[in-house]
């Protein structure tokens, strides 16, 4: 969903963001599935804390993360370049999770 969040039918409006609210989403679930006994909001907080640690850390500016970064693999998960609007969309990305696991989820297994 991610890479396809990068192609020309996504609306102006939201490309720049839905990439970024897609990995937090993700990272959110992937953190869920490394720690299954944590209580959501851990987890949000954990995985929001992540995504901004690696949003942060493409202030960093070496020759040899920039290598790393050139290649695909590499742009995808450590990012190009620091932009205050991916915290706003790492938030609502990992919100989106919490809200999922601990309102939706819940109530699935519960049945």
């Amino acid at each position: 969903m991610g890479l396809g969040s990068r192609t020309a039918s996504v609306p102006a409006f939201i490309y720049p963001y839905l990439g970024d609210y897609l990995y937090a989403t993700m990272m959110y679930f992937i953190v869920a599935f490394l720690f299954p006994f944590q209580k959501p909001l851990k987890v949000a907080i954990l995985s929001v804390s992540i995504c901004y640690a690696i949003e942060v850390f493409q202030l960093y500016d070496a020759a040899w993360i920039n290598a790393i970064r050139k290649s695909r693999l590499g742009a995808l998960v450590l990012g190009s370049g620091f932009l205050w609007s991916d915290m706003v969309s790492y938030t609502l990305g990992a919100g989106t999770g919490w809200l999922l696991e601990s309102h939706v989820f819940t109530r699935w297994m519960k049945q």
